[in-house]
C-alpha cells in the first residue's frame, strides 16, 4: 500500500470509528441515564435500538444511491447528519423537563446518518483495493471499528464524568473533522454509472440467484456475532455496577478489554487472509465456535476475572468472523452493485446490534441460564448453516474483474 493510499485509509478509518461510538459510547452510562430519565433497562436499551433500526432500514436505499452518484457524495453528508442527531438529543436533555422522546428522535436522526457511513466506506474500499490488498484494507476498517468499540466505553466513561448529556454533543464535535478528512483526502475508486432501477434490481437479483446461499449465510453470521456482542455488553455494563460495584472510568476500561481482543484479532486475521488468499470459511467457522463455546461457559462463571477471560475469548472469535465476512461480501459482486450488497450486509449488522440488548434483557427476565443457553444455541445453529452453505468460490477477491 503506497503513501497515498495509506493517507486515504487513515481518513476512511475515521468513519467506522465514529459510527461505532454511536452505540458503544452510551453503554457504560446506561445506569446514569436510567436514573436521570427515570426509565428502566428496556427503555434505556431503546437508545441503541432506535439508532440501529433506523440505520438498518435506511442503509439499502443509501447503498443504491451511492452506486448511482458515488460513495463520497453520500458519506460526507451522512456524517454531518449523524452529528446533527447528537445535537438534537443533547439539546433536548439539556433544556427539556421530560426529554426522553426527543432524545429518541435525535437517535433516529443519528441512525439515518450512520446508514451512510461504515457500509458505504466498505464498498468504497472494495472499489479501490483489488485482490490480495482488499482483505488487508477491510481488516483495517474492521479494526478501526473495533478500536472505536475499545475506546468508546473509555471515552463514554470519561465524558460521563462531565455529564451524560455531553456524550450527545461529542458526536457532532467528532463528525465534522472526519467528514472533512473524507472529503479532502478521499477519492472514488470507480466512476459511478447510473442504471435504471429495473436493470439495477435485475443485476442485484442475479447475484443472489448465483451466490445466494453463501451470501446470505455470511451476512447472517455477521449479524449474529454483533447481536451477541452488544447484547452481552449491555448485560455486562449493568452487572459491573449492580454486582461488582465497579463504576466510572474503571468500568469503561474493563468493558474495553474484550473489545480490544476483538480489534487486535480483526486486524491480524485481515492481514493473514491477505497473504493466504484462502481459509475465509475456516476463519468464520472457527470464530463462531469460539463465540458459542464462550457463551456456554459464561453461564457457569461468577467471578469477574474468569468471566472477563471468557468474554475476551468471545471477542477473539468475533474478530475472526468479521474481516473474513467483510471480504467475502465485498468480493461477491462488481463495483456497480457493491454499494447495495455491502449496504444489505451493513443493514443486517445494525439490526443485530439493535436487537441484542433488548433480547438479552428479555431472556434474562426468564433466567440467566436461558439467556446464555439460548444465545449459544443460536450461534450453534448459525455455525451449522455456515458449514453447509458458505462456499468460497466466487466470494473471494482472487482473479475478480470489476
Amino acid at each position: 500500500m503506497d503513501k497515498k493510499h495509506k493517507i486515504m485509509m487513515l481518513a476512511f478509518s475515521g468513519v467506522p470509528f465514529i459510527m461505532v461510538l454511536g452505540n458503544s459510547m452510551l453503554i457504560p452510562e446506561f445506569p446514569q441515564i436510567k436514573n436521570a430519565l427515570n426509565i428502566d433497562q428496556f427503555h434505556v436499551g431503546l437508545l441503541i435500538t432506535t439508532f440501529s433500526i433506523t440505520a438498518g432500514i435506511s442503509i439499502p436505499f443509501l447503498g443504491y444511491l451511492c452506486d448511482q452518484i458515488g460513495r463520497i457524495k453520500v458519506i460526507v453528508p451522512a456524517l454531518l447528519i449523524y452529528g446533527l442527531g447528537g445535537v438534537v438529543s443533547g439539546l433536548a436533555a439539556l433544556f427539556m423537563e421530560n426529554p426522553y422522546n426527543i432524545i429518541l428522535v435525535g437517535r433516529v436522526i443519528q441512525g439515518l446518518g450512520a446508514a451512510g457511513t461504515a457500509p458505504i466506506v466498505m464498498a468504497l474500499v472494495g472499489d479501490i483495493f483489488q485482490s490480495r490488498q482488499r482483505s488487508e484494507a477491510l481488516g483495517i476498517i474492521e479494526a478501526s471499528n473495533g478500536i472505536g468499540k475499545v475506546l468508546s466505553p473509555i471515552l463514554g466513561s470519561a465524558i460521563g464524568l462531565i455529564s451524560w448529556i455531553a456524550l450527545f454533543f461529542s458526536y457532532a464535535l467528532l463528525s465534522i473533522p472526519i467528514a472533512a478528512g473524507v472529503y479532502f483526502l478521499g477519492e472514488e475508486g470507480q466512476t459511478p454509472q447510473k442504471q435504471c432501477i429495473k436493470d439495477y434490481l435485475g443485476k442485484t437479483s442475479d447475484i443472489f440467484k448465483n451466490k445466494g446461499g453463501s451470501l446470505l449465510s455470511t451476512i447472517l453470521a455477521g449479524m449474529i456475532v454483533l447481536f451477541i456482542l452488544f447484547g452481552l455488553l449491555s448485560y455486562f455494563s449493568d452487572i459491573l455496577e449492580s454486582k461488582y460495584n465497579i463504576k466510572g472510568f474503571i468500568k469503561g476500561l474493563i468493558i474495553a478489554i474484550p473489545i480490544l481482543f476483538m480489534s487486535i484479532t480483526s486486524y491480524t486475521s485481515g492481514h493473514i487472509l491477505k497473504k493466504a488468499k484462502k481459509h475465509f470459511k475456516l476463519s468464520i467457522i472457527t470464530g463462531l465456535i469460539l463465540v458459542g463455546g464462550a457463551l456456554l461457559a459464561l453461564n457457569f462463571l461468577e467471578s469477574l476475572v474468569p468471566y472477563l477471560v471468557l468474554f475476551s475469548l468471545l471477542g477473539i472469535g468475533t474478530g475472526l468472523v468479521l474481516p473474513a465476512i467483510n471480504t467475502m461480501v465485498t468480493s461477491s459482486c462488481n463495483s456497480k452493485q457493491r454499494g447495495v450488497i455491502t449496504s444489505l450486509y451493513g443493514s443486517a449488522r445494525f439490526i443485530g446490534v439493535a436487537i441484542g440488548p433488548p433480547s438479552f434483557t428479555a431472556l434474562l427476565e426468564i433466567s440467566k441460564p436461558v439467556m446464555y443457553l439460548t444465545s449459544s444455541g443460536i450461534v450453534a445453529l448459525i455455525t451449522i448453516i455456515s458449514v453447509i452453505f458458505i462456499k468460497e468460490k466466487g466470494m473471494t477477491p482472487q482473479g475478480e474483474k470489476n
